[in-house]
């Protein structure tokens, strides 16, 4: 089905505004929003640390690129919007057809094997693993945040992946908290953990972990954050680093002796932070850096009845 592409400029006050009435009155395909200064001395830089909200909704002047099924919906989208009192300053500035393209395919082309050690690979459905893999997590791009391309994931699954066999071994029970995809789960279960917990707030997350728990042959748990319940040899959070210092009581208590805490989706910048909201139960350490995030683990040695560190 070839679509057909809309081109408006607005600015910024109207970028929310038009977009929503795009996709939920006028039967938009897609909407995406672009700096219409872009690359000229009137660029603007938007967005901020990863997990923020943006500043705006919008650039100072945008273009906002609306697919549409056909040349009629489009045109009949940007007459009803430019008719609006509220849209004044949108103004139209291209109607085109969309080439048509193999989507699927493309969308494929952008997701190669990740290798996470030389015999641990995250590979997607459509690749063959490496003739070197021990270790593949079978994983698509999907709803779900943790493909393996991110930095925070590869820390986490190298972390599990490079343990000793001793400790892995250990793993008699695991807390995957957040745990989007179900990546570091299926991980940890490839390296040999049991009794896996995954839960995460979202349901579509916890439907995506044991979809893809059971598409790489892992027995788990995929559940809302209150199955988790008692401690664990092994607790893994991957998630940012505010929710991560909220949830420093919760997360280390979950933590038994002898036991490991990995935490990702920390900036670099932001150590000290983490390190000062858990140290009342654990001392965390750097243990891995890659494009400005970091690896923070940490080791339970003994504990009282309250969980803090003896």
């Amino acid at each position: 089905m070839a679509l057909t592409e809309l081109v408006l400029r607005a600015p910024a006050q109207l970028v929310e505004d038009v977009s929503t009435a795009l996709m939920d009155e006028l039967d938009a395909v897609s909407v995406s929003v672009e700096d219409a200064d872009a690359d000229t001395d009137a660029e603007q830089a938007l967005f901020g640390e990863p997990g923020l909200p943006a500043p705006a909704a919008g650039w100072n002047r945008s273009w906002l690129k609306v697919a549409f099924e056909t040349e009629e919906a489009a045109m009949q989208a940007a007459t009803l919007l430019l008719a609006q009192e509220w849209t004044e300053g949108l103004s139209v500035e291209a109607l085109r057809p969309v080439p048509e393209e193999d989507w699927v395919r493309l969308t494929q082309s952008q997701f190669e094997p990740v290798s996470i050690t030389d015999h641990f690979w995250v590979v997607p459905t459509w690749h063959q693993p490496p003739a070197q893999a021990r270790h593949v997590i079978r994983l698509d791009p999907g709803m779900a945040f943790g493909t393996g391309t991110h930095p925070t994931t590869r820390m986490c699954l190298r972390w599990i992946a490079t343990r000793e066999p001793a400790l892995q071994a250990s793993w008699t029970r695991m807390l995957d908290y957040g745990c989007g995809s179900g990546i570091l789960a299926i991980g940890a279960a490839l390296c040999g953990a049991r009794q896996i917990d995954a839960v995460d707030i979202d349901p579509a997350a916890v439907q995506a972990t044991q979809d893809n728990a059971t598409a790489n042959g892992v027995l788990l748990r995929a559940a809302l954050p209150d199955a988790a319940a008692g401690t664990y040899p092994l607790v893994v959070a991957n998630i940012l680093a505010t929710p991560l210092k909220l949830l420093a009581p919760l997360l280390s208590q979950h933590v038994e002796p002898n036991g490991h805490l990995v935490l990702a989706g920390i900036l670099a910048r932001q150590a000290e932070e983490l390190q000062a909201a858990y140290s009342p139960w654990l001392a965390l350490s750097v243990s891995d850096e890659e494009d400005g995030w970091i690896l923070m683990t940490a080791k339970r040695s003994g504990a009282d009845a309250n969980g803090h560190m003896a």
